[in-house]
């Protein structure tokens, strides 16, 4: 075995297991975030995404990014012959039935390529868990999120995240480390799932005011958010598409030119923009400045390969307080009840991040056909995978709450998730009534009277 297959088939083994601490990281900032009685149910939804998004990826996804690239408009080249993209159905990959896709000692980089592509899909599973918290079956987020981890992320991908897809080959879309077609994509699906979920029990008082449900442990909020950071790294190593038998040097998705030097300055950079940002535009909030952090990079990712370190911290900074306004309008304003602003930092930024290469970025060539990037181009991918999200995540769920097996009965939320589904209370030593609300005038009262009061008026 030459050495290139080596350091290939071990360069995304290791971002593999790396990438596994986002979710790690997720499960423990969503479990942070969440009220005491519904923690369990929240780490066992993380971890369940798992469970029903790998198969759904390895039997279907894995086919979609192969054999659905071309979309509506036929990907042929300037002479007229057709194919443009690295791979096609009929070469076999994608296909788990294939030889490719099972032991076989010829090959050493199917599976692991395989694996970052499904760390990817466990990840748009994960934000949008985060934003349903509290009030969702975990049976309606399973059907959800196999269809989004399985085949609507996998579409945008297709589309947008290859070189043979239609929105680089037409029209020059570039979008490196998945700002749009990862982190928007599960935003936006977030979001047409939230119209049709509703906001948690007791979350708006009569007066059109906004209440805050404290998290129960915020440090392990942030821990896990610190933890999600570290996960992104790998992310975005596996973001460069390498194989054994690859021209010299690094190359990103589109086989462009790239290197793991300038991500490495993009992504410290980003974090770095997108603290400061959290932290002044929030005035110090601690959730928000880490969730900022997260913000900035979303942001910069789809032009991570080719930007400034300069410019990825300017960017990130006022992209982290535009993720902060955006946020708190959709809680106050707009009444989605988001809980852990999801929406805002990885649906609305990251289609920002689509729009700011579009900006700063113009003339890029992407992918094999050389086809530059442009405003235009970066609109037109963006507008795509926008109506694809949500209109996926508005219509799935929509079905769901038609069928009554979207949301838990209101008493079931009251009472808590985790009594509910595994009949017993992890955390007896802290007592319900310790709990307490926000309310919209900065007061604090007990969260059992609050709950009692809102689920009255429901009846």
């Amino acid at each position: 075995m030459d050495t290139a297959t080596v350091f290939t088939e071990s360069y995304y083994y290791f971002t593999v297991a790396i990438m596994w601490l986002l979710h790690v990281g997720f499960m423990t900032y969503e479990a942070g975030v969440s009220r005491r009685k519904n923690i369990m149910s929240t780490a066992m939804k993380n971890i369940m995404t798992i469970a029903v998004v790998t198969p759904t990826f390895y039997y279907l996804g894995w086919w979609v990014y192969f054999c659905m690239q071309e979309g509506f408009l036929p990907t042929t080249s300037a002479d007229g012959s057709a194919g443009s993209g690295a791979y096609f159905c009929g070469d076999g990959y994608g296909v788990p039935w294939d030889a490719t896709m099972g032991p076989n000692l010829g090959d050493n980089i199917s599976g692991v390529f395989w694996a970052a592509f499904v760390l990817f899909s466990w990840t748009t599973g994960s934000i949008m868990s985060g934003s349903v918290l509290e009030r969702i079956r975990i049976s309606a987020y399973l059907w959800l999120t196999a269809l989004m981890g399985g085949l609507v992320w996998v579409l945008a991908a297709a589309w947008g995240w290859s070189s043979g897809g239609w929105l680089s080959f037409h029209f020059g879309y570039h979008d490196f480390a998945a700002s749009g077609v990862v982190h928007g994509i599960a935003g936006i699906f977030a979001l047409g799932v939230l119209f049709n979920l509703g906001p948690r029990i007791g979350r708006y008082d009569r007066n059109g005011g906004t209440r805050v449900f404290k998290p129960h442990n915020l440090h392990l909020t942030l821990m896990g958010l610190m933890i999600i950071f570290t996960g992104f790294y790998a992310f975005y190593a596996a973001c460069l598409a390498i194989t054994a038998d690859s021209a010299p040097g690094w190359l990103n998705i589109y086989f462009n030119p790239a290197t793991l030097s300038a991500i490495t300055f993009t992504i410290t950079m980003g974090f770095a923009g997108g603290f400061a940002g959290g932290y002044i535009f929030a005035k110090g909030d601690p959730f928000w400045t880490l969730s900022g952090g997260l913000a900035g990079v979303v942001a910069v990712s789809a032009g991570a390969d080719i930007y400034n370190p300069s410019l990825v911290l300017i960017l990130a900074f006022f992209s982290a307080g535009l993720a902060y306004k955006v946020g708190t309008w959709i809680e106050q304003n707009a009444r989605i009840d988001d809980a852990v602003g999801a929406v805002a930092v990885h649906g609305v930024m990251g289609f920002w991040g689509v729009m700011l290469v579009g900006i700063f970025a113009g003339g890029y060539p992407t992918g094999l056909a050389g086809v530059k990037t442009t405003f235009l181009g970066q609109l037109v991918g963006a507008a795509a995978l926008f109506a694809l999200a949500f209109l996926t995540g508005y219509g799935a769920s929509w079905i769901l709450k038609k069928l009554n097996l979207l949301r838990v009965p209101p008493e079931v939320e009251v009472e808590g998730l985790d009594m509910s589904e595994f009949e017993t209370d992890f955390y007896p030593e802290f007592g319900r009534a310790e709990e307490t609300i926000i309310n919209a005038d900065g007061t604090e009262e007990p969260s059992a009277a609050v709950l009692r009061a809102a689920y009255a008026d429901l009846k």
